[in-house]
């Protein structure tokens, strides 16, 4: 499937408003208008695009769903077939929801972890409309997306492999560093990062462990890090450099309870045709002082049954 990357994220959550503050006082995202069918929600900007971040009104914090960007009409027709003859369920999204969502087309679907996925083409933008929250620089999006999401799953399972790599036709890039069964995966047309999705096993639980947003400059890592000190907003890993990427970032919490990952390339990614497998997390800092898993993690027994 010629899938470009995340297009967007929508997430649920009892308290916009603390989002509506965090978003772009702490971020440096923009806010955008909600659209018309959906005047309640809180959409968040980080490029041109209409939106990339949504946070819907909900009794918890959650995943609410994830949205691939298909390179255009053709690839997304040709993923439909592949996903019809493979037997995946799909929902058609109707006008309203392609409204709401900002893009031509859509359909809805469950990857076998349980988490709600949407596949779409032509999201609405307008050329240099982007102003963030605060002084900021901008971040990377454009034609590679949100950035990245890692969630956690109480059944790690071949059929999810093989759901991402077989079916969808992402690229395997290795278990990582991390302890137990853990997988990142990046969509056919991504060739800037190593991964835009991954899966960590957590038994009994299932949630967001962290999201990643990359940022146009160094200054911007440090300017927010500094932000999130000064207002003391629970950390879950000081700034540091990772072995298997040439990336410079930190980790805090957001209002949901799971980790905002704000990341500067230090270098073009190096696309090695091989599987690392890296000895350790990170080159230097990266110290974990806050939960590996925020709150955002959750038993499945406290979880609604969809």
């Amino acid at each position: 499937m010629d899938i470009i990357g995340i297009g967007y994220l929508g997430f649920e959550s009892p308290d916009l408003d603390a989002w509506r503050e965090y978003a772009p006082q702490v971020l440096g995202l923009g806010i955008g208008a909600s659209p018309a069918t959906d005047p309640n929600s809180l959409y968040l900007r980080s490029d041109d695009r209409r939106h990339r971040i949504a946070l819907h009104k909900g009794p918890l914090d959650r995943l609410a769903y994830i949205g691939w960007e298909a390179r255009g009409r053709l690839a997304y027709n040709q993923a439909l077939t592949r996903f019809r003859d493979a037997g995946v369920e799909l929902s058609v999204g109707d006008a309203t929801l392609c409204e709401t969502r900002g893009v031509r087309e859509l359909v809805r679907f469950c990857c076998p972890a349980g988490y709600q996925h949407e596949l779409f083409y032509a999201q609405k933008w307008t050329p240099r409309s982007f102003v963030p929250g605060r002084p900021h620089g901008g971040f990377v999006g454009d034609e590679r997306g949100v950035g990245h999401i890692v969630l956690m799953t109480p059944d790690y399972s071949d059929e999810l492999e093989q759901f991402f790599t077989g079916l969808m036709g992402f690229h395997w890039y290795g278990a990582g560093a991390g302890k137990g069964r853990t997988g990142f995966f990046r969509a056919k047309l991504n060739d800037k990062t190593s991964h835009d999705i991954a899966f960590g096993h957590a038994p009994g639980h299932k949630g967001v462990q962290h999201i990643g947003l990359f940022v146009k400059s160094l200054r911007d890592v440090g300017e927010t890090f500094d932000i999130v000190k000064q207002r003391g907003l629970p950390m879950q890993m000081t700034l540091g450099q990772h072995s298997q990427d040439p990336h410079v970032s930190f980790y805090h919490f957001s209002p949901s309870g799971f980790a905002v990952e704000c990341i500067y390339e230090l270098e073009p990614w190096h696309h090695d045709g091989f599987e690392l497998n890296p000895q350790k997390l990170s080159l230097w800092g990266h110290e974990l002082v806050g939960p590996i898993l925020g709150s955002s993690v959750r038993a499945l027994e406290s979880l609604p049954q969809d």
